[in-house]
């Protein structure tokens, strides 16, 4: 997959079959319009192409809303690279660009810059100032252009649409049952692991903790989760906790992974953390003992989970 950062790297392609949005987290409903991307491109021996915008369109327009997101545009651009996607346009997302009418966007983006033959959107699919343009216009400006359009019907999972608001929801919840259903995969955050206070390796419990660089990532609920972890190009099962750890008084909220059978030194690694299941809340026990026995039993639980699924 080649990245462009902005329409003029880009050069216009004999045949593109195209498909645009911010594409967040990446997640089922978003799979099945890549899917479809590939299948109409390979018929048609044409290049697929991807549009979407950063930042999020909401960060620019809504400055004062507060917005975490399920991606940052480098997770967004590895999940898509897995998808049979031959260009990632990234369009800077700014205020003169939300003013483009939907007219503009389709003759100068769609039509000359990219040389759009099919064009597949999802559901409800808005675009162009005040998200005036639809399906219903695309129909109508597509002949006119030179391309055709297909709209992906909604993407059900148990009869409830698939869509990054309620992935976030779950997320929040700490249901990631449900997380991970919408997202096809393991939720994840990537960040950087730097020195704590190291309290967890007093108890035999040593912890790596992550600073998550992208402020707008979604942290999931407060708790203790079965993770898996990677490390370079290996892969580790673990259990993480997210909160203030109110056992010893804290008043930062961090995000701390116990890495099983793992004693590296990895300060300063990047590393990756899927969830898979909540073990329980966080919670203030009365002493050290108490809470070395509790983390016994979420690691072995953690272990069941992994054992089971």
């Amino acid at each position: 997959m080649k990245i462009y950062n902005g329409l003029d790297e880009f050069k216009k392609l004999n045949f593109a079959v195209v498909t645009s949005g911010t594409f967040d987290g990446v997640h089922f409903g978003h799979q099945k319009i890549l899917q479809r991307l590939d299948e109409i491109t390979r018929k048609n021996g044409g290049e697929s192409v991807l549009l979407t915008y950063w930042p999020h369109p909401r960060l620019v327009l809504f400055p004062h809303q507060e917005l975490f997101l399920l991606s940052s545009i480098e997770e967004k651009s590895e999940l898509l690279s897995q998808k049979h996607v031959d260009h990632l346009i990234i369009i800077p997302f700014t205020e003169e660009f939300s003013a483009l009418s939907s007219e503009e966007f389709i003759k100068d983006i769609l039509v000359e810059k990219i040389g759009t033959k099919k064009l597949v959107i999802g559901y409800d699919h808005k675009f162009g100032k005040n998200r005036s343009g639809s399906f219903e216009e695309l129909k109508v400006d597509g002949p006119i252009y030179g391309f055709e359009v297909e709209e992906i019907p909604k993407q059900m999972i148990e009869n409830n649409a698939v869509s990054s608001t309620k992935i976030r929801k779950a997320l929040i919840a700490g249901n990631m049952d449900i997380a991970n259903e919408y997202l096809g995969r393991a939720y994840c955050i990537h960040g950087k692991v730097i020195e704590g206070d190291k309290i967890g390796r007093t108890i035999n419990y040593p912890t790596a903790n992550i600073d998550i660089g992208f402020r707008h990532k979604l942290i999931p609920a407060e708790g203790i989760y079965a993770v898996k972890v990677q490390v370079e190009d290996n892969t580790f099962k673990g259990m993480l906790n997210i909160g203030f750890r109110p056992t010893f008084s804290g008043t930062q909220k961090r995000v701390e992974v116990n890495i099983f059978d793992f004693d590296q030194d990895i300060y300063g690694n990047e590393i990756i953390v899927e969830f898979y299941h909540k073990i329980r809340s966080e919670i203030k026990f009365e002493n050290i003992g108490a809470l070395q026995s509790q983390l016994q039993n979420d690691k072995e639980e953690a272990l069941r989970f992994f054992k089971n699924h």
